[in-house]
């Protein structure tokens, strides 16, 4: 992102005071598209952008949690709290990369686990197996 653009979002987020917004208007540049609706900012753009440039500085890292100590100069603890602080406010997404069924499949162990017709050892294996 260059510079004017990150000026353009510190700003946006300073306005919005990390209170909710919906985009109304979105422009392709490049094929002079324009939609309208109501959409919603992704997940990680609903951070602050301080918080944007840690996650962005995390995963440049690799995940090294030693290099981010290094570049921002502060302590693992402090690392770690503030990834978990932004991990906090993040959803936990369930992907599903496997086929189509895998998911009814899955959700059909889950089930016989419930109803104790397995244990949770079996339904284990059996969500490995697959």
């Amino acid at each position: 992102m260059d510079a004017a653009k990150t000026q353009d979002w510190q700003a946006l987020s300073e306005l919005t005071q990390g209170r909710p917004i919906v985009i109304e208007r979105v422009r392709l540049l490049d094929r002079g598209i324009a939609i309208e609706g109501a959409f919603e900012l992704p997940t990680l753009a609903q951070l602050s952008a301080e918080d944007q440039v840690f996650v962005a500085a995390f995963v440049r890292s690799h995940g090294s949690i030693k290099e981010m100590e290094q570049v921002f100069g502060v302590s693992y603890p402090t690392v770690k709290s503030r990834l978990n602080r932004i991990a906090d406010a993040l959803p936990l997404l369930e992907v599903d990369i496997g086929p189509a069924s895998a998911g009814a499949d899955r959700a059909e162990v889950l089930e016989r686990l419930r109803r104790g017709e397995i244990s949770a050892d079996q339904a284990i294996a059996e969500l490995e197996a697959r």
